[in-house]
């Protein structure tokens, strides 16, 4: 069983190790979807935030704070699912493609590319369905129609439809994909 050593070290040295440069922030890797979830999620904190205040320090809870909070949340977890396409950043097992030879690799890759993209195509077709079938719904605590939330879904699966066929196009022209070179997609930041 082996030692450990721990090295002494003053508050100053510790102090210094925060000198460095913070990295700057690049506002062209974010794309529009990127700044619209950003405005839901602090639309849905801020009703969080309502809904807290007026419960536990007024004792009379706002009851369209839960709802308009719930539906913000469906919308920042399909249009945050954009950004994810757009990067390639979906929870992906590439294991298997370090074992195989490049060609197979390379056909498997492109394959997933396509089954996604018919996913997307097929979460439009659904997604447009459903709306039809609900247009007149309203939401239970203010009179606004439920469908808002559900077109935005299905903007959101349009968005990841044109975000995956955008990626499987630079997939093909690069010759390889996050699946086969993980390390080529990491950054700095990672």
């Amino acid at each position: 069983m082996s030692q450990e050593i721990h090295t002494q070290i003053t508050a100053e040295e510790i102090g210094h190790e925060f000198e460095g440069h913070a990295p700057t922030a690049n506002i062209s890797d974010y794309a529009i979807e990127d700044w619209i979830t950003l405005i839901v999620f602090w639309l849905m904190a801020g009703c969080v935030f309502l809904q807290f205040f007026t419960r536990y320090v007024l004792n009379d809870s706002y009851a369209w704070t839960e709802e308009i909070a719930i539906n913000c949340l469906i919308g920042v977890v399909f249009l945050g699912s954009v950004m994810c396409v757009r990067t390639s950043r979906h929870i992906q097992v590439d294991v298997f493609y370090h074992y195989m030879p490049a060609g197979l690799a390379r056909v498997l890759a492109t394959f997933v590319d396509i089954v996604r993209i018919g996913f997307f195509a097929y979460g439009c077709h659904l997604m447009w369905r459903y709306v039809d079938i609900v247009a007149d719904e309203q939401m239970v605590t203010i009179d606004l129609p439920r469908n808002i939330v559900f077109y935005s879904v299905l903007i959101a699966f349009v968005l990841m439809l044109i975000r995956a066929v955008i990626v499987f196009i630079a997939n093909i022209r690069r010759g390889y994909s996050v699946l086969e070179r993980p390390e080529e997609f990491q950054t700095i930041e990672d």
